[in-house]
């Protein structure tokens, strides 16, 4: 009985999975050299199996070399920034909550800008923007440390301020950067790319990524008590401070290393986490999943499009925010209609 019920309850992630393949391998197809799924299956097979070539070099090179890494990268992001607005929006008892409210987001464009400016080697540029990000959820804490009686209010005040202290801080690097060159390297960077993204970038924070998204899964019942009162929490053993302090740090992990590959990428993780829950409702058991698929769905189409859509390619984050604001709007009204009713 308790077999049967499992896979049943397990089902639902199906139709999801079938739907980024289908994304995945219609990204992979989508391209000013156009490449048939056949051969995109072929070419992926031939890594692992001996399989005679009948795809063109150019083929290979656009799937291998350009796409596939693109398409990898959008899932981990997506699925990141998805999950991490999710628990985010658990944890502060916010649906209108998004993955930077701890300013991570700000701190890691700081730090991305910064290396910029320096001239420093841009393999250095990804790993600067990951400890900025880093540094500001200990900044965080320490602000939050001085609110001892609100433990979530000193969060929400305290991500308040670091993400208005490296927003100026930004401003101030913009200012001094070199107009010509060093200026719209990072204008493009905050508007979100998945342009420049290769496999050893991939490799630099996927495990990361992949890790902290499993351990949040892990707590995900026990992210579901967040909802709680802390005294009612206490009540049944949980340690609700220790709890929300994992979660956070798993959460800024994920946001951080997404922000050092990608730049920053605005809307996925305040709307995919409404349309899941709209879908799945509110067990987070089926909502993490769903959230991660969801997520990579979303972000694999809005890169898809900035690579396609114009001769030159638009920033993923302009493709996000166009597509993103309006569903939000359309959900707001959505629930003010169904309040009212």
């Amino acid at each position: 009985m308790n077999k049967k019920k499992m896979n049943t309850s397990s089902l639902y992630i199906i139709p999801l999975a079938v739907g980024y393949a289908i994304v995945a391998l219609a990204s992979l197809s989508i391209g000013r050299y156009g490449v048939g799924i056949s051969d995109i299956i072929k070419i992926l097979l031939s890594r692992i199996l001996p399989i005679e070539s009948t795809w063109t070099m150019q083929a290979e090179a656009a799937i291998l070399s350009i796409r596939l890494p693109r398409i990898i990268a959008s899932t981990l992001v997506g699925g990141g920034l998805a999950l991490s607005g999710l628990v985010m929006q658990q944890v502060f008892h916010n649906p209108m909550v998004s993955p930077d409210v701890l300013g991570t987001s700000s701190a890691a464009g700081f730090g991305a800008a910064l290396a910029m400016v320096l001239a420093l080697p841009s393999a250095l540029i990804s790993p600067i923007a990951f400890c900025f990000g880093l540094i500001s959820i200990a900044l965080v804490y320490l602000v939050a440390s001085k609110v001892p009686n609100n433990h979530v209010l000193g969060l929400v005040l305290g991500g308040i301020m670091i993400s208005s202290l490296f927003s100026s801080l930004l401003s101030f690097v913009k200012l001094m950067a070199d107009p010509e060159d060093t200026l719209p390297s990072i204008t493009y960077f905050l508007m979100g790319s998945l342009s420049g993204v290769g496999i050893d970038d991939i490799k630099k924070v996927g495990l990361l990524i992949i890790l902290s998204s499993l351990m949040l899964y892990l707590l995900s019942w026990r992210i579901s008590l967040l909802s709680l009162h802390d005294s009612e929490s206490r009540s049944i053993g949980v340690n609700t401070k220790l709890l929300r302090s994992m979660v956070i740090i798993f959460t800024v992990l994920i946001v951080a290393a997404s922000v050092s590959i990608s730049g920053v990428i605005g809307w996925v993780g305040l709307v995919i986490p409404h349309i899941t829950r709209m879908i799945m409702g509110c067990n987070t058991k089926k909502t993490i999943p769903s959230a991660l698929l969801l997520g990579a769905i979303f972000l694999t189409i809005a890169d898809t499009i900035s690579r396609t859509i114009a001769f030159s390619e638009i920033p993923i984050g302009i493709i996000t925010g166009l597509i993103g604001a309006p569903f939000f709007l359309y959900l707001i009204v959505r629930e003010g209609r169904r309040s009212d009713g």
